[in-house]
């Protein structure tokens, strides 16, 4: 699922853990770099890692588990 995005920095240790939980839950996923983006700083400088169905603009905010994800992916998936 191409969808999703996964807002985060370099550095971040919680965003790469939450990457983590996404690749063994087998999810694709494009990671985002808040920092290419103003924007993405202000909204999610203090929340990352956020994960984000593009399509619905659905966010799941940190801290998630395996659960989670899998009860997210089942709230968007039609």
């Amino acid at each position: 699922m191409a969808d999703l995005i996964l807002f985060g920095t370099e550095g971040c240790h919680l965003c790469e853990e939450a990457g983590a939980l996404l690749l063994a839950v087998g999810l694709d996923f494009l990671s985002q770099d808040i920092m290419a983006s103003e924007q993405w700083q202000a909204e999610y400088g203090l929340l990352i890692p956020v994960l984000q169905h593009a399509p619905s603009q659905s966010q799941l905010n940190w801290p998630f588990d395996s659960m989670q994800i899998q009860s997210f992916i089942a709230e968007i998936t039609p």
